[in-house]
C-alpha cells in the first residue's frame, strides 16, 4: 500500500470533462450518503474524535466558529462575607474545512452499474476503504506526532513528570511483558491532566496487539471475561481505554521524519496514542458526487469530493507514546 504523505494537500482540481452530468438513472445524492456512512463505518479517526459539527458544512473553505465553555470558579464560602459572582467568557475557536480528497473512475456502462446493486456496494465500499486510508493516516500524523499532543517525551506527566514515553532519539522498547505497562502509564499521564474516565481511547499497532495477546490478558481472569482475548479476538477495555488497532499509525525510519500510514521503508519508530474523544473535533462530508458522458469512450465518468477538517481543542487530553520498531 503505498504511504500517504503527512502534511500535504491533496489537488481537487484535475483535466475533467465539464459537460452536462449524466442525467439517466445515477443518482448523486444517494452515492454520497452511502459513501459517508461507509466512511464513519470504517474510519478511526472518526471514531476517536467528537463530530459535534459534521452537520455544518457543505464544501472546502468553510469555517467553523466553536465556542470554549469557560471555566466556572469555585470559591469558598464565607459566611457573611457576600458572593462574588463570575461573568463566565466563552472563548471561540475556528475549524477550518481546508483539506479535500477525491476520486475518479469510469466505468463502461452506468445503466449496468446502476442495475446491479452488488457493484455499486462494492465500489462504495472501496471508495470508503480508500478515504479512510488517506484521511486517517493524516489526521493520525498531524493531531499527535506534530506537536499537538500535550502529554509525551521522557518526562510525560503535569504534576509527576515520572513517565518515559519515548523520544524520537530514544523510543521505548515494547515486548510481552512491558506493553500493558506502558498503556498504564499513558492513563497516567491523563490522570494527571484530570481527563474523564469515560471516552477515553488507545490506538495500537498490530504487533502491538501481538504483545498484548502473549500478556496477562490473554487469560480470561484478568480481563474479567468467560472467553480470554486470545480466544476471541478482541482486546476491548484496558485501563478505562477503549482500545483500537490501526495498521496506519505514524511510522519513521532511522534518521527520517515520521510519515503517515504503515510504510515507512525500514521503520525505526511508531507511534501509539491515547486520549480522549473531546479532545480534537473533527467534520468530514462527501460534499459532491458526479457522473459524465466520457468525450473519449463510450461509457461514464465517477468523480468525488470528500472535504474534511479537524483541529486539537484540548492537547492535554492527547498522549503520545514513541515506540521502538
Amino acid at each position: 500500500m503505498a504511504s500517504v504523505t503527512p502534511g500535504v494537500t491533496l489537488p481537487v482540481g484535475g483535466a475533467f470533462n465539464t459537460a452536462t452530468p449524466y442525467s439517466g438513472t445515477f443518482i448523486p445524492t444517494l452515492w454520497s450518503s452511502k459513501l459517508n456512512a461507509k466512511f464513519y463505518t470504517s474510519s478511526t479517526f472518526a471514531d476517536i474524535a467528537n463530530t459535534n459539527w459534521q452537520g455544518e458544512i457543505s464544501g472546502i473553505g468553510d469555517k467553523i466558529v466553536i465556542n470554549n465553555i469557560p471555566d466556572v470558579s469555585i470559591q469558598k464560602y464565607v459566611p457573611g462575607a457576600g458572593l462574588n459572582y463570575q461573568v463566565p467568557t466563552p472563548s471561540t475557536l475556528e475549524l477550518q474545512i481546508d483539506q479535500g480528497r477525491y476520486f475518479a473512475f469510469q466505468v463502461n456502462d452506468l445503466l449496468e452499474m446502476q442495475s446491479k446493486p452488488n457493484l455499486m456496494e462494492t465500489f462504495s465500499n472501496d471508495a470508503g476503504m480508500q478515504m479512510k486510508v488517506a484521511v486517517d493516516s493524516d489526521c493520525f500524523y498531524r493531531s499527535f506526532v506534530n506537536g499537538a499532543a500535550a502529554n509525551k517525551g521522557a518526562t510525560a506527566g503535569k504534576n509527576s513528570a515520572a513517565y518515559n514515553l519515548g523520544t524520537e532519539g530514544s523510543p521505548v522498547q515494547l515486548t510481552a511483558g512491558s506493553s500493558l505497562a506502558l498503556l498504564t502509564k499513558m492513563a497516567g499521564v491523563l490522570d494527571e491532566q484530570n481527563i474523564p474516565e469515560s471516552e477515553r481511547f488507545v490506538i495500537i499497532d498490530p504487533q502491538t496487539r501481538q504483545d498484548l495477546m502473549q500478556s496477562n490478558l490473554a487469560q480470561a481472569q484478568f480481563m474479567g471475561d468467560p472467553s480470554s482475548i486470545l480466544r476471541n479476538g478482541k482486546v476491548g477495555m484496558i485501563d478505562r481505554f477503549t482500545v483500537y488497532v490501526s495498521n496506519l499509525l505514524p511510522r519513521a525510519a532511522a534518521g527520517e521524519n515520521w510519515v503517515g500510514g504503515a510504510d515507512a521503508g525500514t521503520a525505526k519508530r511508531h507511534a501509539i496514542m491515547a486520549g480522549h474523544k473531546s479532545a480534537i473535533t473533527f467534520a468530514s462530508q462527501i460534499a459532491k458526487v458526479e457522473s459524465l458522458q466520457n468525450p473519449n469512450d463510450f461509457g461514464t465518468l465517477i468523480r468525488g469530493l470528500n472535504v474534511y477538517g479537524y483541529k486539537v481543542v484540548q492537547a492535554d487530553g492527547l498522549a503520545l507514546l514513541v515506540a521502538a520498531g
